[in-house]
């Protein structure tokens, strides 16, 4: 959806995000994944005209040079990157062929970072290549496994080597699905831990040296559901609760250091993840409406700007922050 929305906001009309309806749980839509289609459309009732300059988003880095800042439309909201703030950054974002690490990838570049896009999926991964280097930005793409160790540590090697040093570690590739906890198989069990829990480890293992001689810092993707309890998703709940103590653990063990250690916990977005989210079908929905909210799902986009903004040097006074970005779902 990023991608086509990208390439779209050459035009000079906003752009909203069509989904089906369908019951949803705590990530998405329950059975039939929901169907997104980004369209031109006039400007929403009560909000006033867009009106943009369309050289504003075709070379996002000549734009940061002329004007300080560029802009896209992406689901009705105006996302707004900021010039140079990674100038002379050497950043590697995991999971990057769709939603959140693809935006995280896509806004780095465009804020002058030189990215690392990590991805399994090859195809995925060569779009999100192909985004970055035809709007000006400088990337790299790695194919590869995050559930191996091996690979972990030599995606760091593979950034470092590179670009001469890293500054910015994103864990963001995870998996999520919704089962019966006496149920689930150990294989899924296993994969779901694999992905979530035993990754980001390893990338922090393998880049906090890197990390210390930059002076960087570590944005890690956990979830609402690592905060809250939420019926189904138990073996999920537990990685993303993992995710968390391995952020708080770590910004105390390194508090000496200079490194900054964060997460960002999401509610519901937009993603391929929460598209393809599935539960089991004879599910009690009381136990879920609880985790629905009342102001819908954030787009990628949303969480890539907190990225940034927790990212970035001015951002020296957070470390060891767990900040929930879920449209208040864990306000009560």
């Amino acid at each position: 959806e990023f991608s086509a929305a990208l390439r779209a906001s050459e035009s000079t009309s906003g752009f909203d995000v069509h989904r089906c309806s369908s019951p949803r749980g705590p990530f998405g839509p329950i059975h039939a994944p929901a169907t997104y289609r980004a369209r031109a459309i006039a400007p929403k009732p009560g909000r006033p005209p867009v009106t943009r300059d369309p050289a504003m988003c075709h070379d996002l880095r000549t734009v940061h040079r002329s004007r300080g800042f560029g802009s896209i439309i992406t689901g009705g909201t105006m996302t707004t990157f900021v010039a140079d703030r990674f100038a002379g950054k050497t950043a590697l974002i995991t999971g990057t062929g769709s939603g959140i690490g693809r935006a995280v990838a896509v806004r780095l570049a465009a804020e002058g970072a030189q990215v690392l896009a990590h991805e399994i999926n090859a195809d995925a991964l060569a779009e999100t290549v192909r985004m970055i280097t035809e709007a000006g930005g400088t990337v790299v793409g790695r194919q590869g496994d995050v559930t191996s160790r091996d690979e972990c540590f030599a995606a760091v090697e593979a950034a470092v080597s590179t670009f001469g040093k890293l500054d910015v570690l994103g864990n963001v590739a995870g998996i999520a699905a919704g089962y019966h906890m006496p149920e689930q198989s150990e294989e899924s069990y296993r994969r779901m831990v694999a992905i979530n829990q035993d990754a980001p480890f390893f990338f922090c293992q393998a880049a906090i040296p890197h990390l210390i001689e930059t002076k960087g810092n570590i944005v890690n993707i956990a979830s609402n559901a690592g905060i809250n309890g939420q019926a189904y998703t138990v073996s999920y709940c537990m990685t993303k609760g993992a995710v968390i103590q391995l952020t708080k653990a770590l910004a105390m063990e390194f508090m000496k250091s200079p490194i900054r250690i964060n997460a960002i916990a999401p509610g519901g977005v937009a993603t391929t993840l929460s598209n393809t989210y599935q539960m089991p079908g004879d599910i009690d929905m009381d136990l879920l409406g609880r985790y629905m909210g009342f102001r819908g799902m954030a787009e990628p986009e949303e969480l890539a700007s907190m990225f940034s903004l927790v990212a970035c040097d001015e951002s020296v006074n957070i470390h060891g922050a767990v900040l929930s970005s879920d449209r208040g779902m864990t306000a009560g």
